[in-house]
């Protein structure tokens, strides 16, 4: 199976284990912390030829750039506050059929559902 045909759906955020860990160690004040882990993020991947298109809805803005790297999808996401941090995501697919993301190369968000 293609790359593009793995991630290709939607997908809905399962839990939200470590990720108040990310958002604290990238800069994220308390309150806004309690609202995002309290989110539940559907992120939705299409892909027509060699275009790719994804969208994450939630109520945070971000400015990403993606890149694919093997069979991992690396989104780099810029700050937009000049007191936050910029951020890195590796997705893959596990053995499952589940979203994994890892950033920051030890945090690993639990997976999401397709």
């Amino acid at each position: 199976m293609a790359i593009a045909e793995k991630f290709a759906g939607t997908w809905t955020f399962v839990n939200s284990e470590n990720f108040d860990a990310y958002l604290k160690e990238v800069g994220v004040g308390l309150l806004t912390r309690k609202m995002a882990v309290a989110m539940k993020p559907t992120l939705i991947f299409s892909v027509d030829g060699d275009k790719w298109k994804i969208v994450s809805e939630s109520t945070f803005k971000t400015l990403s750039t993606f890149t694919l790297e093997g069979d991992k999808l690396i989104q780099i996401e810029k700050a937009i506050k000049s007191e936050d941090k910029d951020s890195r995501f590796e997705r893959y697919i596990d053995e499952n059929g589940q979203l994994i993301i890892v950033c920051s190369d030890t945090l690993m968000f639990p997976p999401f559902q397709n």
